[in-house]
């Protein structure tokens, strides 16, 4: 199906696809338009291994207007399975899971009717998104498998690995009441969102085993079905959205956002739900019918025709409403279009709210795609033409300060290719000079970052620049680069984000991609967390720094820093403040090199709030005037008097 034939199809503009139980009805509606037929198959259970399987009645849809087919059938159906059956022209017959269902059995092999008023957890209705300023804002990047699954964690034994394992208070290692773990040590550690790895129901994951696999999910089977390994019980569909809920409540609760990693540039199947129900349209193709692949997966989703961003719409919308997401990671942004990304923005805003939703994603492909129409794709190149508050993550940033993530032995400003300064001068100001390929609107779209689930962690990665093969070992030279590498990104203009761990030194031993486990190599090791506390009170440190002062983040204002003049590799400068004309109450000071270095201070008495070694937001220390002596491999940051 080409772009002509596509837009030849009819739009539906409802938003009552899926199935709508009520009182006294339910109602089926499936977008279907080169169909010749559509029934809906019932079951009473999501799948046919378990206790009372059967059917319950097979129902034929009518033909409406705009390519739906639809039927209402009497009583509220909530916790019926289903399933369509939609017949062709030529004589095919498909079995398709609802694109638009809510929830699912077991394994997501049939879409189950959800009353969400009865897959809510106590106290529901109360929840509220937290308001976090937006100079405050900081991203912790996790699995939920990974979370909780430390049998040291604290967490009762059914929740570990779970949604649920988000829910318990208080814990702390082992229980010894002196290390706090899982969400107790998120209420400490400073962060003001946490993005979750998908959690939408994925492909490769069985969940009706407990030891059905580990993936970090990014191989989309159901867009808008919680994922079953993740709920205590996978086979009956309102437990997974309820525990899901209960999660983002209790996040909501200690205060803290909740961002969702979302995979709408591939299907994980090239016969998905999506493509068995209007065969040829949702996937881009090349001229000779074969799927692209710039996903890396082989079935980019077609986000440019009209139904496909339709859908991408409503079911960041159908998270942003139904389970009261903070915000929105895009993987591979670069294979969604200019377009579809500003309609998604623009929507989100409409809601009560909304425009505090944060939104951005990786602009980049993993291969090549075609994109219909004069279609642009939301990459750094198209920063101008995307909402100014559709951040994206800066790799220029990540890989000036600690190398780049392609060659493991590469290294950056901090950890012995001080060329690299000139990178990371441009990094301070969020890349607003234009010295790269890319143009930022404003400092909130560019997401600073050393960390995330792909590659290396940052920890690994000094090692193999280093070349110490002991992952584990702590070593001293290696975290005082750690250190450096938080203390620049976070003071840095714009977004920061880290990888969960990145804070007590996280290793994978070496394994730069874990996307299938196993967990024992993936999970967050709580007596690391303990063992390393030194560290995470330092990025502690530093993300109260960063509250505090709001000119760091630069989303308090247009002003840039103004940079000093320093001998060498030194890198100094002084953050402005919004709207006036006094001078900076900061300096900040990075010295990337391993000997003790004197940098001149601007006019004024001068106390620590960082020495490269502690941070805080209350200055300590002795007073400085006129010069200071910097630590080696460090960050300085001073407050005036």
């Amino acid at each position: 199906m080409n772009w002509q034939q596509a837009c030849e199809l009819p739009y539906y503009g409802g938003s009552d696809l899926g199935a709508n139980p009520a009182a006294e009805e339910t109602v089926f509606k499936l977008w279907a338009p080169t169909a010749c037929g559509v029934v809906v198959c019932l079951y009473a259970t999501g799948t046919d291994a378990e206790p009372g399987a059967g059917e319950r009645g097979v129902h034929e849809l009518h033909r409406e207007a705009d390519g739906v087919w639809a039927i209402t059938l009497p009583g509220n159906l909530h916790g019926t399975y289903y399933l369509y059956r939609v017949y062709f022209p030529d004589g095919r017959m498909q079995e398709v899971v609802d694109p638009y269902a809510r929830s699912a059995g077991a394994n997501g092999q049939r879409g189950m009717v959800l009353d969400l008023t009865r897959a809510a957890p106590e106290d529901w209705d109360a929840d509220v998104r937290p308001a976090i300023p937006p100079h405050a804002r900081s991203v912790w990047e996790v699995h939920v498998a990974d979370f909780s699954a430390d049998a040291r964690s604290g967490v009762r034994p059914e929740w570990r690995g779970k949604f649920m394992g988000f829910t318990q208070p208080d814990t702390t290692l082992d229980s010894d009441g002196a290390h706090p773990t899982c969400l107790n040590y998120l209420k400490g550690l400073g962060v003001s969102h946490v993005q979750l790895q998908p959690i939408f129901d994925y492909a490769t994951v069985d969940e009706t085993r407990p030891d059905g696999g580990y993936n970090w999910g990014y191989d989309p089977q159901n867009y808008n079905v919680p994922e079953g390994s993740f709920a205590t019980d996978p086979f009956h569909g309102e437990v997974r959205v309820r525990e899901c809920r209960a999660m983002v409540a209790a996040l909501h609760r200690a205060g803290l956002g909740v961002i969702m990693d979302v995979v709408y540039n591939h299907t994980y199947y090239s016969e998905s739900c999506l493509e068995r129900t209007v065969p040829g349209y949702w996937n881009r193709r090349w001229p000779n019918d074969s799927m692209t692949n710039g996903s890396g997966c082989g079935c980019d989703l077609a986000s440019e025709r009209p139904m496909v961003r339709k859908f991408i719409v409503d079911s960041v919308l159908y998270w942003a409403r139904t389970y009261h997401i903070d915000g929105f990671r895009f993987d591979l942004m670069a294979l969604e279009d200019v377009d579809t990304m500003n309609a998604i923005r623009a929507a989100l805003d409409a809601l009560p709210g909304g425009e505090d939703i944060l939104m951005y994603g990786e602009p980049w492909q993993g291969g090549s795609t075609r994109m219909e129409h004069g279609a642009i794709p939301a990459n750094k190149q198209a920063a101008g033409l995307l909402d100014s508050r559709i951040g994206f993550f800066c790799d220029n940033t990540r890989d000036a300060i600690k190398g780049g993530v392609f060659n493991a032995g590469s290294a950056g400003y901090i950890n012995g290719d001080m060329h690299c300064g000139y990178q990371v001068l441009h990094s301070i100001p969020a890349w607003r000079g234009g010295q790269a390929d890319f143009m930022p609107q404003a400092p909130g779209q560019v997401v600073q970052y050393v960390s995330a689930h792909d590659n290396y962690t940052l920890w690994d990665k000094l090692k193999c620049v280093a070349r110490r093969g002991d992952y584990a070992a702590p070593d001293a030279d290696l975290l005082a680069q750690n250190r450096m590498a938080a203390g620049i990104y976070l003071t840095c203009q714009g977004l920061p984000f880290m990888q969960g761990g990145e804070e007590f030194a996280r290793t994978k031993h070496g394994d730069h991609n874990t996307y299938r486990g196993p967990l024992e190599l993936n999970r967050l090791d709580w007596t690391r967390a303990a063992q390393l506390e030194e560290l995470v009170q330092y990025y502690h440190g530093l993300l109260e720094i960063r509250k505090a002062y709001p000119e760091l983040s630069g989303m308090a204002g247009d002003a840039e820093p103004c940079i000093l003049s320093l001998p060498g590799w030194l890198i100094g400068f002084v953050p402005e403040r919004r709207g006036e004309s006094l001078p900076g109450r900061l300096a900040v000071y990075y010295n990337p090199e391993r000997t003790r270095q004197w940098a001149a201070l601007p006019a004024g008495s001068w106390r620590y709030l960082c020495d490269g070694t502690h941070a805080a937001a209350e200055p300590f220390g002795p007073t400085c005037r006129n010069a200071i002596e910097l630590a080696p491999v460090s960050v300085t940051i001073l407050k005036v008097e």
